[in-house]
């Protein structure tokens, strides 16, 4: 549908979340490769929020959903910067994995936050043994 939808030159942009979830406004995570397997022109934009009036970010783990909706509607303003970068398009010999990192990279750069290479599923899931084990053997190379 996202194919069908680009293909018309009169229908407007989508917009879409490559992370899937938001976190606490430190990093970019790995972004879905979706959206970056279908062509087109992707259009990043980096968007920061600024906690000094109220803090947008949900820590589910910390509060339920009716604290946080009580705390973001009792804050004096949700402020967030917001960078619209230049247009981006998949290199020939790039698949889309690179592409959706090459995007990250250029996102993260622009808002000040740092690269991760795992999905928001951390957040909520044991880290799988088979991940542990891949970190291990990069520290035993290093040392």
């Amino acid at each position: 549908r996202i194919r069908e939808h680009i293909a018309d030159k009169a229908k407007l942009p989508i917009l879409i979340f490559p992370e899937g979830t938001c976190i606490n406004n430190t990093s970019v995570m790995m972004f879905k490769k979706g959206s970056f397997e279908v062509g087109g022109t992707i259009h990043p934009v980096a968007i920061k929020y600024d906690p000094r009036f109220g803090d947008a970010f949900w820590n589910s783990t910390k509060y339920s959903m009716m604290t946080y909706v009580f705390n973001v509607m009792t804050s004096w303003a949700i402020v967030c910067n917001v960078w619209y970068l230049p247009p981006m398009v998949k290199e020939e010999e790039e698949d889309a994995v690179h592409f959706a990192n090459r995007v990250k990279a250029v996102i993260a750069a622009r808002g000040g936050m740092s690269v991760l290479p795992w999905d928001g599923g951390l957040k909520r899931k044991k880290v799988k043994e088979s991940f542990k084990e891949e970190q291990q053997k990069k520290y035993c190379q290093i040392v």
